[in-house]
């Protein structure tokens, strides 16, 4: 096909200690990459050039150009680097893996997530926030992101594994933040060296790889001993190719378990985290929030039922993954030339499409920085670019773990909501964390106060 557009490369910063081969740049961005991406995006458009050290990156934000690259050219495009070094920690599951087998494993596991069956895991969420609401105390002090982190854990492992993984919740969750943390440092550019000389940050990821292993690895097998049946792993080791009535073997289930397990864990505790954090900062929406909780349920737990009667509750946790997406940048990697904004890019280019960039524009959000969860209206989606908000992705890639996130993240809030409501702790420090997923650097210490009935 013949092409017209310009073979020069987008703007992007050009001064010396930015030029060919600095890594001026890539310290930039690793020194604050949230801040340096909206930076890129406001000062050089919706297409920007970047130069971490000899290596050229895209930014791409305008939403029609993102659905471009995660739907319609799909083809063209595979995982970025940084979440191909994933696979050393989740092996071949669905986040990492490429191609025709993706698309397999797709479809063996897209059953599993059936609303009805999604809505079957309803109650497990609701018991285990009620039993959680019910060990908090009034005037308590705690890390808020570690008790949502401990919360979800306690709900994938009723939910995935069928077992109460309590007791491991501790050690689970270091391993995982152990890998989180050290992420960027073994993948960086000078992860080699770190890596050679098994420095800390090596081992530290060696360390909890092993251990989420060992513990996939030991409840697979209580599975398969005990013809488990009714959670999600009992679905994945029974789930059978279409065409072939192939199973999948004991380490594809623990990569795409590792991966559920991973992402239903993490990036859910990160959005309430900060969904809590938004709400301490804005009495008015959380006087709404209580508002509705109390009217819709009358004091009982909520159930799948209830979902319907809470519509603000829902626009509450949009607004939330809107201002603090969970996943905060999309990373691909180009495989053939491709056009994109009115340029022609080569085959090889790095690109990043980042919903905290697109997250943040007042040309489809007004006031792009304040928490305003009653924008979310039906008329207002219906005239929002398809791609200025994707907090779960899109395209074939879309996350398929989607409506039970929607479903738990509402529950929870509401269910917690009932009796409390969090305050700034004496000591709260918030500041950003941007590795796989968008953390708080600190925790996020919040001060408990009981709600009076109403």
């Amino acid at each position: 096909m013949t092409t017209t557009a310009a073979l020069t490369y987008p703007p992007g910063p050009k001064t010396a200690w930015q030029s060919v081969g600095s890594p001026g740049q890539l310290f930039a961005f690793r020194r604050d990459p949230t801040g340096y991406l909206l930076r890129m995006a406001a000062e050089y458009g919706d297409v920007a050039h970047m130069r971490f050290g000899p290596r050229h990156v895209y930014l791409i934000s305008s939403p029609a150009d993102i659905e471009k690259i995660l739907v319609t050219e799909h083809r063209k495009f595979v995982k970025g680097t940084a979440l191909q070094a994933t696979r050393r920690v989740l092996g071949q599951g669905l986040l990492t893996s490429e191609g025709d087998f993706h698309l397999r494993q797709r479809r063996l596991i897209q059953p599993i997530f059936h609303r009805q069956r999604i809505a079957g895991y309803a109650d497990s969420m609701v018991q285990a926030a009620a039993a959680l609401r019910a060990r908090w105390a009034d005037g308590q002090v705690l890390d808020m992101h570690e008790a949502m982190m401990a919360l979800t854990l306690s709900i994938v492992g009723k939910t995935l594994f069928g077992t109460d993984v309590e007791a491991r919740a501790a050690e689970i969750g270091e391993a995982v933040s152990g890998l989180m943390k050290t992420f960027f440092q073994i993948n960086g550019p000078f992860g080699w060296w770190i890596e050679t000389l098994d420095l800390p940050p090596a081992r530290r990821a060696r360390a909890g790889q092993a251990k989420l292993y060992a513990t996939m690895a030991q409840m697979i097998a209580e599975h398969r001993a005990a013809s488990v049946r009714g959670d999600l792993l009992s679905m994945l080791l029974a789930a059978c190719d279409e065409d072939g009535g192939a199973q999948m073997s004991d380490e594809q289930v623990r990569d795409e378990a590792m991966t559920l397990f991973l992402a239903g864990h993490e990036t859910t505790a990160n959005a309430l985290t900060w969904t809590w954090h938004l709400l301490s900062q804005n009495p008015a929406a959380e006087a709404r929030l209580h508002a509705e909780v109390d009217e819709a349920l009358g004091g009982r737990l909520p159930g799948v039922a209830d979902l319907p009667r809470l519509p603000y509750t829902r626009q509450v946790l949009t607004e939330s993954m809107r201002l603090y997406p969970p996943a905060w940048v999309i990373t691909r990697l180009s495989t053939e030339p491709f056009e994109v904004g009115g340029y022609r890019l080569p085959a090889g280019a790095p690109v990043l499409a980042s919903q905290w960039v697109v997250h943040h524009q007042a040309r489809y959000f007004p006031e792009p920085f304040a928490f305003r969860p009653e924008r979310w209206t039906p008329a207002f989606e219906a005239q929002l670019p398809k791609f200025a908000y994707f907090p779960f992705g899109g395209g074939p890639r879309l996350c398929i773990g989607e409506p039970f996130a929607w479903m738990e993240g509402v529950l929870l809030i509401a269910t917690l909501a009932q009796q409390w409501q969090m305050r700034a702790g004496p000591n709260q420090r918030i500041a950003l964390q941007p590795v796989i997923t968008l953390r708080p650097r600190y925790g996020v210490e919040m001060r408990l106060e009981r709600r009076t009935a109403p």
